[in-house]
């Protein structure tokens, strides 16, 4: 059994690494209307796993609105992925006001269980996946000056999209 778990673990990250499609999915918004991966393709856009329980997430959420911010017109954008639980929809809904993530969200509301988060692989949060407008994944985890960093080198300079 730990041999099967371990060899799933490395299928997925094999799926999740930097140069790989990004595995497609699709997820409900706040509003209850489902969102896919594709529906982004052709932008930069920064999948970012995170959750309204998660320390950690919401001290990074400000320079993930700061990096929205400054490069929304540059062909970029993020869509989170809650964690949140079931009975979490409402601390969701506020941490998405609280923090002004004016970006797309999804969650299934199956905290650990999410179903993007299981075909991700991800195991703990804040976690990110930088994918390419051809849906290939250009970086992972970049988080404070390296998001910003990130984004500057691969962003075009002149696009206004």
């Amino acid at each position: 059994k730990a041999g099967q778990e371990y060899a799933a673990k490395i299928a997925t990250a094999k799926l999740t690494g930097v140069g790989a499609m990004a595995p497609e999915f699709t997820q409900n918004d706040a509003d209850g209307k489902p969102v896919k991966l594709s529906d982004f393709r052709g932008k930069y856009v920064l999948v970012d796993f995170w959750a309204s329980w998660c320390g950690p997430c919401r001290q990074e959420n400000p320079n993930v609105v700061a990096n929205f911010n400054q490069y929304k017109g540059r062909n970029f954008t993020v869509l989170g992925v809650s964690l949140d639980r079931a009975n979490g929809r409402d601390a969701w809904l506020k941490a998405i006001a609280t923090d002004g993530l004016a970006w797309t969200q999804v969650s299934d509301l199956k905290f650990w269980k999410n179903d993007v988060a299981q075909l991700y692989g991800i195991q703990s949060i804040p976690q990110n996946f930088l994918v390419g407008p051809d849906g290939r994944i250009v970086a992972k985890n970049v988080r404070g000056e390296e998001l910003g960093k990130k984004l500057a080198a691969v962003l075009p300079t002149g696009s206004t999209q």
